[in-house]
């Protein structure tokens, strides 16, 4: 099996605040400068405070309330999260600067006059992230919350749990009364959270870091029970702030393998880690701050990466630019549409909707005539005519039972398939530029005609939703694998495993993977996996994947023109076609989810799959993606990291 980060060096942005390493490497990058001091455990609880502060000023730890965080564009994450958005982070102030103080603006704090009484509630592990919260907590304390602990080791940061006691934490459970016994202390600890949870208010889990495995402890999850059984984010009287990630998760993979609390924001340092790119963790984070604490990144290639909205509307606008006066449909991009059966015959008119409304200067359409019919009754622009197309979309309401029509399209995905070398893995050539959208029924005759003589090439896009992924996983999985290293794929393990789902299919096929779901995923040969926030929940219906299908293939036939009027050969290399590739399915998955975001008139407006919006039609999002486009246009123009 291949591991996430089991790739050579490129040339992708590591950007800190939107790439993420593997945790032994950032703990390798900190130690030189950590060693033998604790500056900059202190600027990680003076950030904690910070935002702790911040959450009490906005009400967030009221109980019975539902905070929406107010709408910003600047997130060093993808501004889309199960609750909202994260206002800009600033740098942490220095140890010696006191919290009123100014800290570089949406994280400064009020007068404690503000928060004064507020319940805190800290969550305390060993090691530093337990330090930082207990440290975090004795600066809400002295600024007039009030702040009690529970701690889940019998040996917590003894200076950190001095400073908080010394500033009025109240302490309960093990470690301050290890004499009591494990049992007493811990019946302590439950009761104090049981009464916090009388009242509400905010958390701050503290309970472990990068360095843990696994799920959590017995001690440390009977501790957090009685908080998840208080509800979900946003339906609970209390708010969660994770301290660098939510206890439990893997940091690496975003598995989860046990009781996790789910954070409505995590703050974490330095760079982010691969369970905030990484579902299912990723849908546990919240929104992710990341706060620079001046310690260095790691400068080997990322394991995952989470574009933010700025950066996406980059991609977009370099894939699809805004047309001049020179301009017409080839320079655009032309989509050939592959779609619609008599089974199936509305994914066309989803699947042409898409592509026309994101800007595709023409669809083509081959399909059966009542497809044809239905297709142009809805898009009378799109022609029923085969002809030159710069990016093709195959699969959309295709029947593999329908023998004529299945046949159709296994014979043009086959013309676009290449020569694999003897092999399937590996196959990184670049024979064509027709980048091609492998879709629903196509992804199964794909798995037909991969062979040791044929093979998929990096601009295959394949498109499949955790079903479909794991049913190209069974079909191609090597045969000649032991049966542990195979583990009997499933959708099951598909959704626990999502990242290595879709580098695993990559690898087999060679092809770019798009694994779809609340968190979409794109692992391409040679890349980091790209995490893109895939919108609202009243997406999931019906044709939602069909609209995508179609905006893929204009983004796609927009990048494809794009190279054929570049004229430096350096600079239409396969390193920038790749590059170019990955971008633009990256953007064309984020107008997916804004578009969706509009038409539910989702409160957070940015693809959220928090509290409200109303159902949706898959039409619905075609009809939002100007709206859409407008939008990531804006972020574009805005600065982010």
């Amino acid at each position: 099996m291949s591991d996430l980060n089991d790739l050579p060096r490129s040339h992708d942005v590591t950007d800190p605040t939107t790439c993420a390493w593997p945790a032994r490497e950032i703990a390798s990058a900190e130690a030189p400068v950590t060693a033998g001091t604790d500056r900059y455990m202190r600027a990680a609880a003076h950030a904690v405070a910070r935002a702790a502060l911040r959450e009490l000023r906005q009400g967030g730890g009221t109980a019975g309330t539902v905070a929406v965080p107010a709408r910003s564009v600047l997130a060093p994450v993808s501004s889309a999260s199960p609750v909202g958005t994260a206002p800009t982070p600033s740098s942490p102030l220095s140890p010696t600067t006191p919290l009123g103080g100014t800290g570089g603006g949406a994280g400064a704090c009020a007068s404690p006059g503000w928060i004064s009484g507020a319940p805190v509630l800290l969550l305390v592990g060993g090691g530093h992230n337990g330090a930082d919260t207990l440290l975090a907590g004795g600066l809400l304390a002295h600024s007039g919350c009030a702040v009690s602990a529970v701690l889940a080791t019998e040996h917590p940061h003894p200076v950190a749990l001095e400073e908080a006691r010394s500033h009025g934490v109240t302490i309960h459970g093990a470690g301050y009364r290890s004499d009591d016994g494990t049992d007493q202390a811990l019946a302590e600890a439950v009761a104090a959270i049981e009464a916090f949870l009388v009242r509400g208010g905010l958390v701050l889990d503290g309970l472990t870091g990068i360095g843990a495995t696994g799920a959590l402890r017995p001690d440390a999850a009977a501790l957090i029970a009685p908080l998840i059984a208080a509800g979900e984010p946003g339906h609970r009287p209390l708010r969660v702030i994770a301290v660098d990630l939510p206890s439990g998760t893997g940091v690496d993979d975003g598995t989860v393998s046990g009781p996790v609390l789910a954070a409505d924001l995590t703050v974490t340092f330095t760079c982010l880690k691969g369970c905030q790119c990484l579902p299912p963790a990723r849908h546990l984070c919240g929104v992710v701050e990341v706060v620079p604490l001046g310690l260095p990144a790691p400068t080997s290639r990322p394991l995952a990466r989470h574009p933010a909205d700025g950066a996406l509307g980059d991609y977009l606008r370099r894939a699809l630019r805004e047309p001049g006066p020179d301009d017409h449909k080839y320079t655009r991009g032309v989509v050939g549409l592959w779609a619609g059966s008599e089974t199936y015959p509305g994914a066309a008119v989803l699947a042409a909707s898409g592509a026309v409304r994101a800007g595709a200067g023409m669809v083509r359409l081959t399909a059966p005539r009542r497809v044809e019919d239905l297709v142009l009754a809805a898009r009378p622009e799109v022609v029923p005519a085969a002809g030159r197309a710069q990016a093709l979309v195959l699969g959309p309401g295709i029947d593999p039972a329908d023998t004529t029509r299945a046949d159709e399209v296994r014979a043009i995905l086959s013309s676009t398939l290449a020569p694999s070398g003897g092999g399937r893995q590996g196959h990184t050539r670049i024979p064509t530029r027709i980048p091609t959208v492998v879709d629903a029924g196509a992804l199964s005759i794909l798995t037909e005609l991969l062979t040791e003589e044929l093979g998929c090439t990096p601009l295959h896009v394949l498109t499949p939703h955790a079903g479909e992924a794991a049913a190209l996983l069974i079909a191609l999985e090597d045969k000649g694998a032991a049966a542990q290293e195979t583990r009997r794929w499933s959708r099951e393990r598909v959704e626990a495993h999502p990242g290595l789902a879709a580098r695993e299919i990559c690898r087999l096929t060679g092809a770019t993977v798009l694994l779809k779901g609340a968190t979409t995923l794109i692992a391409a040969p040679q890349r980091p996996v790209v995490s893109v926030d895939s919108g609202p929940g009243w997406m999931a219906s019906a044709g939602s994947g069909d609209v995508l299908a179609g905006i893929l293939g204009a983004v796609l036939a927009g990048a494809a023109a794009r190279w054929e009027q570049e004229t430096a050969p350096a600079a239409s290399g396969p390193a920038s076609v790749m590059d170019a590739l990955v971008e633009s399915v990256a953007a064309g998955v984020r107008l997916h989810a804004l578009a969706g975001a509009y038409a539910a008139a989702s409160p957070q407006g940015t693809g959220g799959t928090g509290v409200g919006g109303h159902p949706i039609a898959a039409l619905d999002i075609a009809a939002a993606l100007g709206p859409a486009r407008l939008e990531l246009n804006w972020l574009q123009a805005v600065p982010h990291p």
